[in-house]
């Protein structure tokens, strides 16, 4: 039985910049780009999320929920660095260490360095010393496999460190609200309750050929969660075909402004896991989810590599004016990279948002 400790850092680049300017400090603060410029929020601190600001939300409307926030650029060479040091406090107990982004990381410590048998003692371990090394905040979930590693490190945030050992895992997933699955979205949540199922005990009353019958294959893995199944190694040297990430919504978007925003966060994050993973690749493809589930991907292959965040974005936001269907809502939108290359001298590119506009 493996010991899988899912590592997150809590609100990354907000919490570098509140610990490098003292100022900032318990104010509300967004980094991104301000309302001035048509910006979007790439992260909140704890207290501008308590006035309900998230990533992706344009900056103007973060500015009405929360007339004091204070917008800073970002400054990613220094959450370059922050992250650097968090993954050599990682090394110190495993090698089996898989970066997610620059902010959070799985680490496989069934057998570790130091000997100390304890995953809970090792996590808490690492909590500390990124605490009074950085000065950072970071929570961190234990468990069987990554699934419930994940989960449990959303239980407690901000600083939290939890546990979901062997023996509470199925009781634990059946009193789980289904949104708090890891890989079901809101709009698969939303879909899901219209069906009658509202926490994990619900989702467990249904058999393997229907949960794919109505959510795709998907539902194999929906199937295999609920019942704390998941043997996905941590693998720190996993040959990648390409790197993505979407998001789903619920409500659907309607307006394209909110597809635009949402897509400056989606470039964000496969500029990070490209950058973690210091792969490039030549092509890239918007997925689209219409609301009635009806799903297209669209692909533009370039001759030279897709390096820069800007083009990660310029060209989605090409794809998504050719190829949207007008007045229809969107469910989920996704972007990859494929056709994936290793450049033999890979240099971070950092991401400024206060250049990008929705």
């Amino acid at each position: 039985m493996r010991k899988i400790i899912h590592v997150d850092m809590d609100a990354f680049y907000a919490s570098v910049e509140q610990r490098d300017n003292p100022v900032l400090r318990g104010q509300p603060v967004a980094v991104g780009g301000t309302p001035e410029q048509r910006g979007v929020v790439m992260t909140a601190s704890y207290e501008a999320r308590k006035f309900g600001i998230h990533s992706a939300m344009p900056s103007r409307s973060a500015l009405m929920r929360c007339p004091q926030i204070v917008f800073v650029p970002p400054r990613f060479d220094a959450y370059k660095a922050a992250s650097a040091e968090t993954r050599k406090i990682f090394f110190d107990y495993t090698d089996l260490v898989e970066p997610l982004s620059l902010d959070e990381a799985y680490l496989d410590v069934t057998v570790d360095k130091q000997g100390i048998g304890s995953a809970m003692a090792i996590a808490q371990q690492i909590k500390h010393r990124i605490q009074t090394n950085l000065h950072l905040t970071a929570s961190a979930g234990v468990s069987i496999n990554k699934f419930l590693a994940k989960i449990a490190s959303d239980l407690d945030k901000p600083d939290g460190l939890s546990l979901i050992s062997p023996q509470q895992a199925e009781a634990f997933l059946e009193r789980l609200p289904i949104a708090a699955f890891h890989g079901v979205g809101p709009a698969t949540a939303a879909k899901m309750k219209a069906q009658g199922i509202e926490t994990g005990a619900d989702l467990k009353q249904w058999d393997r050929a229907r949960l794919i019958a109505t959510f795709g294959k998907a539902g194999d893995y929906y199937y295999r969660v609920v019942r704390a199944e998941d043997n996905r190694p941590v693998n720190p040297h996993r040959i990648r075909k390409s790197i993505g990430a979407e998001r789903s919504f619920s409500p659907d978007l309607r307006q394209r402004e909110e597809m635009d925003a949402a897509l400056v966060k989606i470039a964000q994050e496969v500029h990070q896991r490209l950058s973690a993973n210091k792969r490039h690749g030549y092509t890239l493809t918007l997925k689209i989810k219409y609301g009635n589930y009806e799903t297209i991907t669209r692909s533009r292959t370039r001759e030279s590599l897709i390096q820069e965040p800007e083009e990660i974005l310029q060209l989605s936001r090409d794809l998504l004016s050719a190829h949207l269907e007008p007045n229809r809502p969107v469910r989920l939108l996704g972007i990859t990279i494929s056709n994936l290359a290793h450049p033999q001298s890979f240099q971070q590119l950092a991401l400024d948002l206060s250049k990008l506009y929705v």
